[in-house]
């Protein structure tokens, strides 16, 4: 098994899972997001530190180790305006793993996409079918990328993720609100519907994905369940047992935000007999608990910064 952006939230929380399981796991990474303390020494882990943009590297990692099953987690997204590091890693880079596990002979490839892939949808929730219109760096060059690994001609499996939360998670209203209100900082509310899915939901179907026989194609992972971003705070504060002196300022979208991004899990549920089962109350809870245990550290967004006095999601 070899996982691009392996010392991510994802990537490490996969490593966890399938390292004890007996995998061997080689790991590319460039830890411009993820954290080295994620991939500690351990036998059946092998680390390569770069970046999929190097060419080079990516073809020595796959023809050393010749993997049956990509795990393509890595992906460029914390900075808005770098689109050229954006098209680098997750257009270019995302070429370099397609090519190299094809002439490596790999057996599968699964492809983490985003939601904002699908843009300013049409309907809510957004089936799997629906027409791709991104408008974001981030979300145009991962449209991109996942084009270039359906022409690999590798049976493909292209997850849409909803809000994917549990350990390690460093983006996104849950470690922000967690953070600040535990600094007795203000937030502020996005009006924006998310869904979020809780990481042994995710887990569930990963290990349905891995199977030989598992189906290919482009399939949502989501609970279809949206929740707007003020009953995320709302959650931080019961959670934290705190009483704000004032309402939490609910503002409109930003421009490069889209109102609500809900998924549609119903193709999946048929294609792998799959359902998430966590709600959204123990979702948030959990993630939470493994804050007040491990600490909230950097926190990073696809979307622009805001004015300096507005600090929340």
């Amino acid at each position: 098994m070899l996982i691009t952006g392996g010392a991510g939230c994802l990537g490490s929380n996969l490593i966890d899972r399938y390292l004890p399981r007996g995998h061997e796991i080689l790991v590319i990474d460039n830890f411009a997001t993820g954290k080295r303390g994620n991939l500690p020494p351990v036998a059946g882990l092998t680390v390569v530190e770069g970046s999929i943009a190097d060419k080079a590297l990516v073809d020595r990692a796959f023809a050393d180790f010749r993997p049956e099953l990509v795990i393509h987690s890595a992906a460029a997204y914390k900075d808005p305006a770098d689109w050229a590091e954006d098209a680098a890693t997750n257009v270019l880079g995302t070429i370099h793993v397609a090519q190299a596990a094809r002439e490596a002979g790999a057996g599968r490839l699964i492809h983490f996409q985003t939601a904002l892939a699908y843009g300013r949808p049409d309907q809510v929730p957004i089936p799997a079918d629906h027409p791709a219109r991104p408008f974001t760096s981030y979300g145009i060059s991962k449209a991109a990328g996942e084009h270039y690994l359906a022409m690999s001609g590798l049976p493909l499996i292209s997850l849409r993720l909803a809000n994917v939360t549990g350990p390690r998670l460093a983006i996104g209203p849950i470690p922000t609100f967690y953070k600040r209100l535990k600094a007795g900082q203000d937030c502020f509310c996005s009006s924006t519907v998310r869904d979020f899915l809780d990481m042994e939901d995710f887990f569930a179907l990963m290990d349905l994905a891995i199977a030989p026989e598992a189906p290919a194609g482009i399939f949502n992972v989501s609970t279809g369940e949206g929740r707007s971003i003020k009953d995320v705070y709302d959650a931080v504060v019961a959670y934290l047992g705190i009483a704000p002196e004032t309402e939490v300022p609910v503002v409109p979208p930003g421009a490069d935000d889209i109102p609500a991004v809900v998924l549609d899990p119903s193709a999946t549920e048929a294609a792998f007999g799959w359902r998430a089962q966590v709600g959204f109350e123990d979702t948030i809870s959990r993630m939470l608990a493994w804050y007040d245990a491990h600490g909230v550290t950097d926190v990073y967004s696809h979307l622009a910064a805001p004015p300096a006095k507005e600090q929340g999601a």
